[in-house]
Formats: structure tokens, C-alpha cells, sequence
């Protein structure tokens, strides 16, 4: 029987199933260790957890690692039967006392009291002397026939900190970790830093000085750098564009390229916004993945006026942009339908992926379409509005005129199409270079893969020991991995969770691991540098460790697995084979050979 005010295991999956962006790992300072508990760093870690939910927009959070204090009753069979107190009569008398309910609020002048029936109780003495009535009608003390103790919760989970302290040296302490969740749709990078600044004014007040508050996740931190990162590759393309017309066709076109482009940008983002979709790593993809394929209208347009005025036809500016843009309109039309239904498609797909991918369709598509309108309304205005005021100056002849480029392309395509016969052997050449090109992935000489692998600052090592495994068996196997783990340079510190699952991050999520809680289950959350601070990727590092892991002597029957997370929306094995036999050496080697 235990006191139902203690903090339950189960309540880490009551995140409402929402990634955790924000890991607090509590430990103890080496010169600091012995003096704290698992019991001490649990009160800490709760107290914090309740200053940090009055933080703006934080959601749900949970406490992984710890022993919270819990009041036990243990009756005592032979006590029991002397005084003739049923087991059942005992139980029913604690749940009895220990209920409280509001009844109503008082009104006395001007101030208000709630009114409650019962009460809770709160320590080993109040419920010891609770009576509970015997077999005969007498009254007994539950002290009399029972043990009430108050004391840390006996869990099957330990959980483990192995930090790199600034000598180098390798440190382990016991550990809590607070995991935390935010509200949908609220901003990960502000909150985050809210969470940040919040800490930093609890070292003191409530963190002891002899504990260490380490941020070992920070999602928002992660999606500022890659939001900031695609923003400039944003900025980068824009610039490129805008250089590349101002050296191929002159500085005006330039100008009014470089209004077009942040325009159908500001009026896609609208339209996003409408559409629900928020600025993420995946939208602003789409921006980049458009941004090369939304310029071609205006470029289009922005041509075929400068070829038009280049004429010296005697039309006024005005009649030759119109003239212009009605003569290349229905192919733009055209050629703009095409690429929106190429891309529209995807937002089909079924799956995690389908949401996941929606927003480059949706977007892609609305700034195509508005690329067309900005194309024909705002750049043939923006021509007439920077062209000079007299004639056309001769930078338009000598653009239109024969250039390097243009004598460039008719050396080496005259001599294509100058026959019949030479068309078509480059014809073939070209159908057959493209078959070879297929044969590649035929042939697993190129890996095909739907998103490259991306550069995150964690791995996470899977332990599974064969079952019925004890705590302790398990806590022994995830410290020799660690032992191993230590050994890269590129590892910052490792959590080590024995019996429990670390905080689920959204491949956790999918994939159940906040469903582990079994002694013979445990985790090493690895923690690496800043990618700018290193110079292999993460998948390098992953590749590595495999490696050193595979040397590894564990008990028999264990799996050790490195799990990195996805760059996209996590699976579950796509494959799963069950082999039967009559002993386990003929399933073993079966499954080798297979």
C-alpha cells in the first residue's frame, strides 16, 4: 500500500504524446557527490519543474530518474491475525481517511473561506493512528498492525550522468532529468530561451550551488540555427539571381529583379500563413526550392520588354512592355500550370510523410502563382519606371547583340543540328546516357535515399538485455558502453537511463521508446559538440561508434543498437522476419545466415 501523493512512473507519457524539446539534467558536482541522494536531487528536480511551468507557453513536463518520498503501509500477517483485523478492513480504512472534498465557500464580511470534508494525510504518524475495527468489533491501532514508514519509492530505474569536466577528465554522478513540452503551435526558439533565462535566475534560490543545471536538449536552440541557416541560403540565392541578371542582361533588369523576388516571397509567406503553415525548417526549404523556379517568369517578362525596347521601332515605352508581355503571356501561363501541377501532387501523400512534405507543395505552388502576377503587373511597371528617360541606352543593343555566351552556345550546337544524321546520333547518345544513369541505382552504386542525412548534435545507444535481466545487469551493460562511448573525441556527456527510457524525442515518439520501462531495458543519451566545433558529421560519429560498439562483451541474448535521429519523419522497422526452431543455436544461426 502506498500513499497516492507520490509522482508515478507512468506520468511521462502524459506529454499529450508531444516531442520533448527541452531536457534538464540535474547531477551533483564531483566534490559535492556523496552528499546527495537520489531522494534529495527528486525534490530539487520538482520544485524546479514547478517554477518552470509558470513559463509562458510551456506544456506538460516529467521527471525521469529520482526517487520522490512516498509513505508505506506494510501489514504484518502475524499482527493481523493476532488482533483478527482483516486485510481488507485495513486497506478500506486508509482509502476511507485519507479523502478530502470542498463542500462550499464561506462568505463572512469581506473575506471568503472554502469549506472541505475530510482530510489528506500527510505523514507516518496520522496514519498510524488511524483505528480499524477487528473481527470481534474492537478498535486497533494501524501502527498496531502495520509498519508505516516513511521513505524513498523503490524503483527499478536508475539513472546516471558521465560529463567531461573542464580538466577533461570524465566525472559520474547520479542524475535526474526534467523533460519538458510546449504548447501546440507555440514557438520553440522564444520559449526555449524563456526556459534558458528562467534557470539561470534559479542558480541559487533553488538550485544549489553544489548541483549542476545542464541543458542537454535544447530543440529550440537547434531550430533557430536552422532556420537562420536556410534564411541566409534564402538571402544568398536572392543575391546570386539578382547579380547574374545585372551581368546577363543589365543593372536596370537587375533592380527590378531584386523588388520581384523578396515580393512573391512577402506574398507567399501571406499565403502560408493563411494556409496554416508557420516559418519552419520545411517551409523555408520551399522558399529555396522555389526561389530558382519563381524568378523565371519575371526574368521572362523582363527580357522580352528590354528585346522590345531595344527595337527602336518608334513605340513609346509603355506600348512596347504591353506588346511584350502579351506576346510571351500564354507561354508563362503555361509553363507556370505545369510546374504547380508537378508539385501539387505531393501534398497527396499519405503517412507521416505527407504532412510532414506538405508545405513544400503549398508553398512552391502559391509563389509560382505569384510569381506569374508579379511577373506581369509589378515588373513591366518597374521597367518603365527605372528606364532612361531618352532613347534606350547601348547596354540593351549589346545585351541582345551577339555576345560570348550566345557565340559560345552556336559553336557547339550548329554542329549538332547542322544534319539529320548528327541529330540523331546525339539524340541516342543522350537516351543511352540516361539509361546508364538509371542502371546506377539499379546497381546500388548510388544510394537512394529521400533525405540526406543531417548533422544533429545527439545519438541515443539502445540497450536491450535478454528478459528477465536485473537492474543491475543492465546498469553494468549501459556503463561498459558508456566506458566505450567516452572514447570520441567529438562526446560532450551521457546519460545513462537503466530500466527507463530517456526523454522520447519525436523518432521516440513514433517508435514507443517511452514504452520502455522494464529492468532489462536502458538508453544512453549521447550528447556532442556544436557541429562548428567538430569536424565529422554525426552519421560519421554513429558509423564510428558502431564500430567500437560491435567489440563489445555484453551477457547473452543482449541488443545494442545506435539510434540517430531521422532529418525527417521517423519510421518503424519497414521489415520485421520471425524465425522458429527447435533451440536457440539453430534460430542464432539462421538468422546469420539470412
Amino acid at each position: 500500500m502506498r500513499s497516492c501523493a507520490s509522482t508515478k512512473r507512468s506520468e511521462r507519457t502524459t506529454t499529450g504524446f508531444r516531442p520533448v524539446f527541452v531536457v534538464v539534467t540535474l547531477t551533483p558536482k564531483p566534490e559535492a557527490a556523496s552528499r546527495w541522494t537520489d531522494q534529495a536531487l527528486f525534490d530539487v528536480a520538482d520544485e524546479l519543474r514547478s517554477e518552470l511551468a509558470k513559463v509562458e507557453d510551456v506544456g506538460l513536463s516529467f521527471l525521469v530518474g529520482g526517487r520522490p518520498q512516498e509513505i508505506r503501509i506494510e501489514p504484518d500477517p502475524g499482527r493481523l491475525a493476532l488482533y483478527g483485523v482483516p486485510l481488507g478492513s485495513l486497506i478500506s480504512a486508509v482509502r476511507d481517511a485519507n479523502r478530502a472534498a470542498p463542500l462550499a465557500t464561506l462568505l463572512e464580511r469581506d473575506s471568503a473561506v472554502s469549506a472541505v470534508a475530510g482530510r489528506t494525510l500527510a505523514s507516518p504518524e496520522e496514519i498510524g493512528l488511524l483505528t480499524v475495527k477487528a473481527a470481534d468489533g474492537r478498535s486497533v491501532y494501524v501502527k498496531d498492525v502495520a509498519t508505516v514508514v516513511q521513505a524513498p519509492r523503490n524503483d527499478d530505474a536508475r539513472v546516471w550522468s558521465l560529463a567531461r569536466g573542464a580538466d577533461g577528465k570524465w566525472n559520474t554522478a547520479p542524475a535526474i532529468s526534467l523533460a519538458i513540452a510546449k504548447r501546440p503551435g507555440a514557438n520553440a526558439v522564444v520559449i526555449s530561451q524563456r526556459i534558458v533565462a528562467r534557470i539561470e535566475a534559479l542558480q541559487g534560490p533553488l538550485i544549489p550551488n553544489s548541483l549542476n543545471a545542464t541543458i542537454t536538449r535544447n530543440y529550440g536552440e537547434t531550430a533557430n540555427d536552422k532556420a537562420n541557416e536556410l534564411l541566409f541560403h534564402l538571402g544568398l540565392a536572392t543575391i546570386s539571381i539578382v547579380i547574374l541578371i545585372g551581368f546577363a542582361i543589365g543593372w536596370r533588369e537587375a533592380v527590378v529583379t531584386a523588388v520581384v523576388i523578396p515580393t512573391t516571397i512577402m506574398l507567399t509567406l501571406f499565403a502560408a500563413n493563411l494556409m496554416g503553415y508557420t516559418i519552419n525548417r520545411v517551409s523555408l526549404f520551399a522558399l529555396i526550392f522555389s526561389i530558382g523556379i519563381l524568378v523565371d517568369d519575371a526574368i521572362v517578362i523582363i527580357e522580352n520588354v528590354a528585346r522590345h525596347w531595344a527595337m527602336r521601332d518608334g513605340r513609346s515605352r509603355l506600348q512596347g512592355a504591353i506588346e511584350a508581355v502579351a506576346e510571351v503571356g500564354n507561354p508563362t501561363i503555361i509553363a507556370t500550370l505545369t510546374v504547380v501541377a508537378a508539385l501539387l501532387p505531393m501534398m497527396f501523400v499519405s503517412g507521416l510523410m505527407g504532412p510532414y512534405m506538405a508545405p513544400i507543395p503549398a508553398n512552391a505552388s502559391a509563389a509560382m502563382l505569384f510569381s506569374f502576377f508579379v511577373a506581369v503587373v509589378l515588373a513591366p511597371w518597374l521597367m518603365i519606371k527605372v528606364a532612361p528617360r531618352e532613347g534606350v541606352s547601348a547596354g540593351h543593343e549589346a545585351a541582345h547583340g551577339e555576345g560570348v555566351l550566345r557565340r559560345l552556345y552556336r559553336q557547339v550546337a550548329e554542329p549538332v543540328i547542322r544534319t539529320r544524321k548528327r541529330a540523331w546520333i546525339f539524340l541516342i547518345a543522350v537516351g543511352v546516357a540516361t539509361l546508364l544513369a538509371c542502371v546506377l541505382f539499379a546497381t546500388k552504386t548510388v544510394t537512394v535515399k529521400l533525405l540526406p542525412f543531417d548533422n544533429k548534435s545527439e545519438l541515443q545507444v539502445v540497450v536491450d538485455l535478454a528478459e528477465g535481466s536485473t537492474l543491475e545487469a543492465t546498469e553494468r551493460a549501459l556503463l561498459q558502453a558508456g566506458e566505450i562511448v567516452k572514447t570520441l573525441p567529438e562526446v560532450t556527456s551521457v546519460e545513462a537511463y537503466a530500466g527507463t527510457a530517456a526523454p522520447f524525442n519525436f523518432n521516440g515518439l513514433v517508435r514507443h521508446y517511452f514504452l520502455r520501462q522494464r529492468p532489462e531495458l536502458g538508453d544512453l543519451q549521447v550528447n556532442l559538440k556544436s557541429k562548428d566545433d567538430r569536424d565529422r558529421a554525426s552519421h560519421d560519429i554513429a558509423l564510428d561508434l558502431r564500430k567500437r560498439l560491435a567489440g563489445l562483451k555484453m551477457p547473452e541474448g543482449t541488443v545494442v543498437k545506435v539510434v540517430e535521429v531521422p532529418p525527417g519523419p521517423p519510421v518503424i522497422s519497414t521489415l520485421l522476419a520471425e524465425i522458429y526452431g527447435p533451440d536457440a543455436a539453430t534460430r542464432r544461426a539462421v538468422a546469420e545466415e539470412t
